[in-house]
């Protein structure tokens, strides 16, 4: 492991890692609302939402000044670290993740506070956004100029570019297909 960001960026991973092992669905940097950035969200089975802040080390713990802001976002808020990590200076009144690159497990749920239902209008609002964001991010993959033409959060609609010789190619549009039809899966309940 590298810089800060680096161990971040893989604590996260053994943490979805282990979430998707119990049936969760998760996405890293999601945005619950404007001037708030998580580091991951999930959904579990149950339509539950958490949100766990991964920390590589004490002073980057100790900058995050935001964290009592994403407790209205969720039910269980975690926060995951390493092994290492001097875990008596979280605060023991939220969830404690213990993670590396590959795995992570669960030491703790937030003891002190009652897991509470997010009130409806919220969680729809929630699940909505993360269902339109994995679909977007999605979208990307499978055509990385998308984001060029469609900004629906922004109203608007720009014709796209003129094709590219590869995009003209009839041996794409399987390709093309069968991701519309993923995207179209994945949106339906």
């Amino acid at each position: 492991m590298t810089g800060r960001a680096d161990n971040g960026r893989l604590l996260a991973r053994g943490v979805i890692r282990h979430l998707r092992s119990l049936g969760f669905v998760a996405l890293e940097q999601f945005v619950p609302a404007p001037g708030l950035r998580v580091d991951i969200f999930a959904l579990g089975p149950k339509g539950e939402v958490w949100i766990i802040e991964c920390k590589s080390s004490i002073a980057d713990f100790r900058s995050d000044r935001k964290w009592q802001n994403y407790l209205q976002f969720c039910e269980q808020y975690f926060w995951a670290v390493d092994s290492d990590f001097p875990s008596e200076i979280l605060p023991a009144d939220t969830g404690l993740i213990i993670a590396d690159p590959y795995d992570a497990h669960i030491r703790r749920i937030a003891p002190d506070i009652p897991i509470r239902p997010l009130p409806p209008a919220r969680r729809k609002a929630l699940t909505l956004k993360f269902a339109r964001n994995a679909a977007d991010r999605l979208q990307g993959l499978i055509d990385p100029r998308a984001s060029d033409r469609f900004a629906p959060e922004r109203g608007f609609y720009r014709e796209p570019p003129a094709k590219t010789s590869a995009e003209n190619d009839p041996a794409n549009d399987g390709l093309v297909e069968n991701a519309a039809n993923l995207v179209a899966r994945i949106a339906s309940p």
